[in-house]
């Protein structure tokens, strides 16, 4: 899952960025409102979480504009502005969940999977297709009734795919879901992802098409 963070405090902002790291997201930090609005509009995120306090543009701006553009990209406010009608105002403008700090990392963490599995359709935190099963919550795999422990990387590239039954995506796709701005990437990164993943999984679990990319086959 690609992230970005919008937060001014450097404190809150860096120690977010790394837990989510941890946790196997793709992660972009940016701390002003204008940074936040060109971001949006020049790369593909799974999620916003969107300090309102921001400099340049405002929280709400961001956000304000954000769905006046139609788009539907989930939105998370993290923010010390507590009262009710900051919350009310918030939510009326489009955010899908509100975090009040300081909050604990496990209840963002929480959210953010409840926020993305009602974008994906989803009521469990389970995602496969018939054959693989990749559980959100533990980052695990499970085939053939056999449960496989995943690095961070194997488990974000396998989400990927695992979102898009079917769907073929090319070196530069899994890129954006797997590192953020400031990760290095190294030229066979995303092979040598595979083919470690091929080797817990089997062969026949993540398939190419050369000269385009991979895919894992539709649900059966």
């Amino acid at each position: 899952m690609r992230i970005l963070l919008a937060e001014d405090d450097h404190l809150i902002g860096s120690s977010v960025q790394q837990r989510l790291r941890d946790e196997a997201c793709a992660v972009d930090w940016v701390q002003d409102g204008n940074s936040a609005a060109t971001a949006i509009a020049t790369h593909p995120y799974d999620l916003l979480l969107l300090d309102l306090g921001l400099p340049g543009q405002d929280g709400m701006k961001v956000l304000q504009q954000l769905r006046a553009n139609r788009n539907p990209l989930p939105v998370i406010v993290i923010t010390a502005r507590d009262s009710l009608d900051e919350r009310i105002r918030g939510l009326d403008l489009g955010a899908d969940d509100f975090l009040v700090k300081p909050f604990a990392m496990t209840e963002l963490l929480a959210r953010m999977r409840a926020v993305h599995r009602r974008h994906q359709g989803n009521t469990t935190p389970l995602l496969g297709n018939g054959v693989l099963e990749l559980n959100l919550l533990t980052h695990s795999a499970r085939r053939d009734d056999r449960e496989i422990s995943l690095t961070g990387r194997e488990f974000a590239l396998l989400q990927a795919l695992l979102h898009r039954p079917g769907a073929i995506l090319s070196r530069s796709d899994l890129e954006d879901r797997i590192y953020g701005w400031n990760e290095e990437v190294e030229s066979n990164a995303i092979e040598f992802i595979i083919h470690s993943l091929r080797k817990k999984l089997g062969a026949d679990a993540i398939k190419n098409v050369r000269g385009v990319g991979w895919l894992v086959d539709r649900e059966s």
